[in-house]
């Protein structure tokens, strides 16, 4: 798969859809509804697969959003609660009529985060696709966000990393004075690999030499935010500590 298939379906389906379309739309939400209606024991997720005549992507994603107030102690529970599912793809075209409609980042405000991760993978250090692996972090000026997430998420899709089935997902993170974007894989101790990915980060992002680029592990991300949420607590007195008798 090439970019060009991205390009030339960009414009089919960056309108709104058509009206067979949309009866199509409701005939299913109408279809899906009914089925909810029916008693049954066990609600099947539905498989996304793709339509006839569309162009299948090697795996199925999905794209998930997340937004929280600055200065307020994160943790795993907090965080997975926070997250919320868009929707899932399986094919360029799918991918085009959710991608047309959502908000570009470089319009979002606060701390707003994109994520896109292969179907079944939570975007948590903590999944179990994800607890071994690290994260190649680029933080960008304003202004680029955009631009660099349609390119990283472009390549992705179109398996231009070739690391087989290390790459996990990708991020975009909103902030206050710059946007950070930064791509996920399985194996924090391949560096062969971790090397390529950064490799293929560089040119498909077009990014300068002299571009700052750092590979985090899962593993020390969780040490800093329990190190983080241990001085939060300390320092608004959340935390009891035994009172000491100076008699």
């Amino acid at each position: 798969m090439n970019n060009n298939k991205f390009d030339a379906l960009k414009d089919d389906d960056s309108g709104d859809h058509d009206q067979n379309e949309e009866n199509s739309a409701q005939k299913e939400g109408e279809k899906e509804k009914t089925e909810k209606d029916k008693p049954q024991s066990s609600a099947k997720r539905k498989t996304i697969v793709p339509g006839p005549g569309e162009h299948p992507l090697q795996y199925n994603y999905t794209f998930w959003y997340s937004r929280r107030t600055p200065g307020r102690p994160t943790s795993s529970q907090s965080y997975e609660q926070n997250i919320k599912q868009i929707g899932t793809f399986a094919s360029v075209e799918q991918f085009w009529r959710f991608y047309s409609h959502m908000v570009r980042p470089g319009d979002l405000t606060g701390h707003s985060d994109f994520h896109l991760f292969k179907e079944g993978i939570k975007p948590m250090w903590e999944d179990e696709a994800n607890k071994n692996g690290g994260k190649w972090i680029i933080r960008l000026r304003k202004g680029l966000a955009s631009r660099c997430w349609e390119n990283l998420i472009l390549a992705m899709l179109g398996e231009q990393f070739m690391v087989g089935e290390e790459i996990c997902g990708a991020v975009v993170s909103v902030r206050f004075q710059e946007d950070i974007i930064s791509i996920w894989n399985k194996t924090a101790s391949d560096q062969a690999t971790t090397a390529r990915i950064r490799d293929t980060l560089r040119r498909v992002l077009n990014l300068p030499p002299n571009t700052i680029m750092e590979y985090k592990t899962h593993t020390d991300s969780i040490k800093v935010l329990t190190s983080l949420s241990i001085q939060h607590l300390v320092r608004y007195h959340i935390w009891e500590f035994p009172r000491v008798s100076t008699t």
